[in-house]
């Protein structure tokens, strides 16, 4: 018999056990094994109905991503299932943890489905850039229904127990999975219930099949937010596949569509996204066995929209939390602010009702820096000035308990030098929010050169209990994410003067899938604050300048960049702009040339990934794929583009290097020149990943 898979007799009942730590995942020793046992089980006569279980603390959570992209071992999973399915005996998953992907399509083939309340059941492939493979858009719009399937198999964010018996997913909820799922097997057997088939019943179709626009509406909601990428709208196709065609061919859809993505660059990108994200949270460097120090409250300084964000995060997953302001007025306004953003999501159900309340009693707003004294970890989110920095670290020496950890949300400034201004600088680090931080997945954790390992550990384990991406990375001006973008801002900046226009930079920009374009970005942020921060280093930037100087400070302002209409964020062309910067380039006797659109997004990109390789050389990012993980979650770069580490690889370093050294020479700056570690991988033919690669086999 199998080693992950075993069959156990209770009299008349099998009971099948699968044991494959962490998740239980579909490798091929488990479809294997599952194949055997049932195959066994129904093989012998004292075995009258059969309980599918999972040992561990889950069912089965899905695939086994790591045989993606490999040749084929058998069984395949749709062997498996078609022998579970046609199994005369009763067959009864009984499902604690996740039944995800592939783990809830060997559900769907069983018989009968029963599930603890804490379990969740989805089909989340298409996050992977894919659609479930193995009957998944076949069954469960049989199970539950077009509409329902829809939303679970396009938007890919599983149910719970409740809501799965509420739409006849599952029969009944039970107690623990080896007694309950035994259970309803007798039940079963007593009442001598007929088998049902997910593959023979349309009953749950036959609405849609008579009112076509039932599903399509469906499709329509869930595929709202899809811009860009392939697999919603495949995994969409598929569903209908189950209403306009019998099961079989239904299934050999599927199948088409499932393969054809598989093999596809975007689904490519997105798996190596998800293994981005979890290498990030390793921290290279760190000795083994680190622990994490203890975190029972956190307290935080400053209560202004970042601080407020922060609060949020850690409310959000039930931490609670010292909120610091230096006066009654700036507290009152942030905690009416945290109050207002959970009453507006909890309107809009995308939070329970209760919730507003209980968040908002775990925060609790102090006035002045004293009250540190028992939180384990510290953050820091005050106005983004060195001698203020240094001036809160001082301070927090004498207040916050020994081994706490102290942590800046700074964006740019030297963790080092502030970690100077205080007597435990091995307790200090940088943790990075990305604005709205209540929102915003990321969370950059800076290394300063005396970080204790463990501090960084809590740090690194922290961001993840309230659902953020933790990236480690070093000390630099801008970290990773903005010591790139600003490459990426001075080239939209030169572009302005050799005669493109904003709105035609930021549609390049918006085409390859980034959220927003630069002049967009900078508008929102308000163009005041760079103007500012050029007037105290006596630098020029003669069109923002001449923005500012005529009042355009952005949205605020209804004008910047662009103009804006009452009440709308929506950018507008502004004739007023275009000569405003043809007055600029007149006055300066600079003449206007074409911008092509390839150039542009040539000098949008290929920078930042020179940057990236910098970073890179100096250590500031451990591993490519950190710098990816930097941009997909703190800078929403598109994810069926991987990140820009990886598609630079698919755009080929050599490529990259040569266009670069071009612009270095057209543009006269000498900062495009490829760097040195971008140049050698370019001429060995190699690329970032063949980096990550080689420190693996170190």
């Amino acid at each position: 018999m199998s080693e992950v898979v075993k069959l156990e007799r209770h009299d008349e009942v099998g009971i099948v056990t699968v044991d494959s730590p962490p998740v239980n995942a579909l490798s091929a020793a488990v479809r294997g094994g599952i194949l055997e046992c049932i195959k066994a089980a129904v093989a012998d006569p004292a075995i009258k109905g059969i309980v599918l279980i999972c040992a561990g603390r889950t069912f089965i959570a899905g695939a086994d991503i790591t045989e993606f992209g490999k040749p084929p071992k058998p069984p395949a999973l749709n062997d498996v299932l078609s022998e579970i399915e046609n199994s005369p005996k009763p067959v009864v998953a009984a499902i604690h943890g996740t039944a995800l992907g592939g783990g809830l399509e060997v559900a769907l083939a069983c018989h009968y489905r029963v599930a603890v309340k804490e379990a969740k059941l989805g089909l989340p492939e298409v996050k992977l850039g894919l659609l479930p493979g193995a009957g998944g858009t076949q069954r469960l719009p049989r199970a539950v229904g077009p509409e329902l399937a829809v939303k679970m198999i396009v938007g890919g964010d599983p149910i719970g127990a409740a809501e799965a018996l509420k739409n006849g997913l599952i029969e009944e909820i039970i107690e623990g999975p080896a007694s309950g799922g035994e259970a309803f097997v007798r039940k079963l057997l007593a009442e001598k219930r007929p088998l049902r088939r997910l593959r023979d019943d349309d009953s749950k179709l036959a609405a849609a099949k008579a009112d076509r626009s039932i599903f399509t509406n469906a499709v329509a909601a869930m595929t709202k937010k899809s811009r860009g990428l392939e697999a919603p709208f495949a995994a969409a196709d598929a569903v209908g596949y189950a209403i306009d065609l019998p099961f079989d061919e239904g299934l050999k859809k599927e199948r088409e569509g499932f393969l054809k993505l598989v093999a596809s660059d975007q689904s490519k990108a997105q798996r190596y996204a998800f293994f981005a994200e979890r290498e990030a949270a390793k921290i290279a460097g760190v000795p083994d066995g680190t622990k994490s120090r203890s975190v029972n409250r956190v307290a935080i300084l400053g209560a202004g929209t970042m601080g407020g964000g922060i609060a949020m995060s850690f409310a959000n997953a039930g931490i609670p939390v010292t909120l610091i302001e230096t006066g009654e007025e700036q507290l009152k306004r942030g905690m009416g602010v945290m109050q207002k953003n959970w009453e507006a999501t909890a309107a809009r159900g995308g939070i329970p009702a209760d919730a507003p309340a209980k968040r908002m009693a775990l925060i609790n707003g102090v006035v002045g820096i004293e009250n540190v004294g028992d939180a384990d970890l510290i953050i820091e989110a005050v106005f983004e000035t060195m001698a203020v920095k240094k001036e809160v670290f001082g301070k927090l020496d004498q207040y916050a308990k020994p081994g706490a950890v102290l942590a800046s949300n700074t964006s740019y400034l030297n963790i080092d030098e502030i970690a100077k201004s205080t007597k435990r600088p091995q307790d200090v680090l940088g943790m990075h929010f990305f604005s709205p931080a209540n929102v915003m997945k990321l969370c950059e954790i800076v290394r300063a050169d005396k970080t204790a390992p463990d501090a960084l550990v809590t740090a690194v384990t922290i961001a993840r209990k309230i659902a953020k991406v933790p990236a480690v990375v070093g000390v630099c001006d801008g970290f990773v994410g903005n010591r790139m973008l600003a490459q990426r801002g001075k080239q939209s900046e030169k572009l302005l003067f050799e005669g493109a226009l904003p709105q035609q930079v930021d549609a390049v920009v918006t085409k390859f899938g980034m959220p927003m374009g630069p002049f967009a970005m900078g508008d929102l942020a308000g163009l005041d604050i760079g103007w500012r921060s050029r007037k105290d280093r006596g630098i020029k930037s003669e069109i923002a300048d001449a923005l500012c100087e005529a009042g355009r400070f952005g949205q605020k302002t209804g004008k910047g960049y662009y103009k804006y209409e009452a009440g709308s964020r929506a950018p507008l062309p502004d004739p007023e702009v275009e000569k405003l910067i043809d007055e600029t380039l007149l006055r300066l006797g600079r003449k206007k040339r074409v911008v092509s659109d390839e150039e542009i997004l040539e000098r949008m990109m290929y920078p930042m990934i020179n940057e990236g390789a910098k970073i890179l050389e100096e250590g500031i990012a451990a591993r490519p794929s950190d710098i990816d993980v930097v941009w997909l979650y703190g800078y929403g770069w598109p994810i069926y583009r991987g990140g820009p580490m990886f598609w630079a690889d698919s755009v080929g370093l050599k490529h990259i290097a040569d266009r670069l050294a071009f612009y270095a020479k057209e543009t006269n700056d000498p900062s495009l020149e490829p760097a040195p570690l971008l140049k050698k991988l370019a001429a060995e033919g190699k690329t970032f990943a063949s980096l990550a690669a080689a420190s693996k086999a170190a």
